[in-house]
């Protein structure tokens, strides 16, 4: 399997506000690797496999014509939370009904990610700290939660404003558990949401991408681009024991 590598900037250069737009390929050497005490997963299409349909929901939300009008001046994916919050409360009502039934249609499917128990039994193992970031409804995490017996602390949805891409559920993380942006990684599917988060925030961004997706170049003039890039969760582990010294961060109470 594949991974894509980025260059790891030494500890003096980061910042928790950098926000790098190229990528580059350099391979970092040993005495390079940064200090990483926690992880920040996405849920959706991340620690769970993918069951919404994101177009349809869209579609059903905005009408077919606002749908494609809208596609077609963001390629790279449609904020739908972001756009109908300028809409009339009743209006937003609305949408919000439609956005929550697809949402528990998807729940009745709700699968983990290959990967993602051993990869967070490996974290666990080093004492490294796991915490969520969802646009999903905080119903969906606890049952993700109860489903998987996989407990992430702090585990922040939508309720949580502003949500990503906006740094700040990132950095209350950081807060909670006492550490620099710097020394946590957000790893997600979505440049938009995940990668743009974790890059604001000024954490290491994973990018989750099972099926090469973002290799389109669509996706080449994004904003923000990611530290590494996977195929798996199972990539994730050896990425992380291979670039970073894994410090662990304080055991929750």
């Amino acid at each position: 399997m594949y991974i894509l590598t980025l260059s790891l900037r030494p500890l003096n250069f980061l910042h928790s506000r950098r926000a790098f737009s190229s990528m580059t390929t350099s391979t970092p050497s040993a005495t390079t690797n940064a200090r990483l005490r926690g992880v920040v997963f996405d849920m959706d299409g991340t620690l769970t496999v993918p069951v919404i349909d994101f177009p349809a929901m869209y579609r059903t939300v905005l009408g077919e014509k606002e749908y494609l009008k809208i596609k077609s001046e963001n390629p790279s994916g449609i904020d739908i939370l972001h756009h109908i919050e300028t809409w009339s409360p009743n209006k937003q009502k609305r949408a919000y009904e439609i956005i929550a039934d697809f949402e528990k249609q998807g729940l009745n499917r709700l699968q983990i990610m290959p990967g993602a128990s051993k990869l967070c039994s490996f974290l666990d193992s080093r004492n490294i700290r796991r915490g969520l970031i969802t646009r999903n409804v905080k119903e969906a995490v606890d049952l993700f939660h109860l489903r998987f017996g996989m407990i992430f602390s702090p585990a922040l949805s939508r309720e949580f404003r502003p949500y990503k891409p906006d740094p700040a559920p990132l950095l209350h993380i950081c807060t909670a558990w006492g550490m620099q942006p710097d020394e946590v990684m957000m790893i997600g599917d979505s440049l938009k949401d995940d990668v743009a988060c974790g890059r604001r925030a000024g954490a290491f961004t994973c990018l989750l991408d099972e099926t090469g997706r973002y290799d389109s170049p669509e996706y080449e003039n994004m904003e923000f681009k990611p530290d590494y890039k996977v195929t798996s969760l199972v990539e994730a582990r050896t990425l992380l024991e291979k670039h970073f010294d894994l410090m662990p961060g304080l055991k929750p109470h």
